[in-house]
């Protein structure tokens, strides 16, 4: 075999390479695409991903292979495009904590903010939603802080924020999945446009309480520091937020429209902030918050962290005074 024959030959094996992974990869994510992005009965999603995943094999294994390479890009073609047309709704039937979004007006100073969720939760993991409307004056907004929240390992933890104000009051705003009714999260739906993206106002004794009292997760609380510009602009950020989902719904995404991204895409309308992996990496977002000098620098980052963590004894109650005990030894 000549020296430029040898590179034809190895230059056709390539590319029959190349082509064989291309369809196997865009088999594999029409598979996943349906799977989880087709709404209906679960058994229906399965059957279709299972008719797409047989007809993409049988392509890559059976037709010619110029045929097999249309065919194969037909069927992703189609299947993206179904895809790209899904489009989020407000209206679905909701898990009973999603069920109600908050409203917020904004009147100068005064912001009315309706549907505060405070939800409670028993043992079983039953949730019993409750709501009320609240009434808080920007110029009485003088803390922010940063809640990350740990149910397993140290790489991921879920990111939001509590805004508090001179009378006591405080507010948490979570960034979440808005799931539907016997629906589970799974990272990989995240991706798939399976669920929408809702922010959920709520007291802490909801929001935290279920966290540190009901679901026994690590749950750390940092001090932002930010002037009283800033923690006003932020606050507003997220009012504003809150009130464009109510008119556009939007789609979670694991990976760009997320707990932790949404912070910080708020924290750079307030102030900006460089976007850095740790912000993928939610469990470490709290180190990075502290390297751009957000939270307090009187200790290193491993004591400040330690010293952070929200202690409750088995037997606490979540009560009126829930903000006020959880603070208590804490920085700040």
């Amino acid at each position: 075999m000549t020296r430029t024959g040898g590179a034809l030959q190895w230059r056709r094996w390539v590319g029959i390479w190349v082509w064989t992974l291309l369809l196997i990869g865009t088999g594999s994510w029409s598979v996943l695409a349906v799977a989880y992005a087709a709404r209906g009965p679960a058994w229906l999603a399965s059957a279709l991903a299972a008719i797409v995943g047989v007809t993409a094999i049988a392509n890559l294994l059976i037709l010619p292979r110029r045929v097999a390479r249309v065919f194969g890009l037909i069927l992703f073609g189609g299947v993206l495009i179904w895809w790209l047309q899904l489009s989020p709704s407000n209206d679905r039937d909701w898990e009973p904590e999603y069920a109600t979004q908050a409203r917020a007006v904004v009147d100068g100073n005064r912001v009315l903010l309706m549907n505060v969720r405070n939800a409670t939760y028993g043992k079983d993991g039953s949730v019993a939603p409750a709501y009320y409307d609240a009434e808080y004056r920007l110029d009485r907004l003088n803390e922010v802080d940063m809640v990350s929240s740990y149910w397993s390992g140290n790489a991921i933890a879920h990111v939001f924020l509590s805004f508090g104000f001179s009378d006591g009051r405080h507010l948490a705003i979570s960034v979440e999945t808005r799931r539907e009714k016997g629906e589970a999260y799974t990272v990989i739906g995240g991706l798939f446009r399976r669920y929408e993206l809702i922010y959920v106002a709520a007291d802490e004794r909801d929001l935290i309480g279920v966290r540190t009292d009901i679901r026994r997760e690590r749950l750390y609380l940092y001090r932002v520091n930010a002037t009283p510009e800033e923690k006003r602009q932020l606050f507003l950020s997220y009012l504003d937020r809150i009130a464009s989902l109510a008119v556009t719904p939007e789609f979670y995404n694991t990976l760009v429209n997320n707990c932790t991204t949404n912070v910080v895409l708020r924290a750079r309308v307030a102030g900006g902030i460089p976007l850095n992996w740790k912000v993928l990496v939610s469990g470490y977002a709290d180190q990075y918050a502290y390297q751009l000098g957000l939270l307090d620098q009187a200790f290193p980052f491993a004591v400040l962290k330690r010293r952070s963590l929200i202690q409750r004894s088995p037997d606490a109650q979540i009560d009126a005074s829930f903000s006020a005990d959880i603070r208590r030894g804490l920085p700040g």
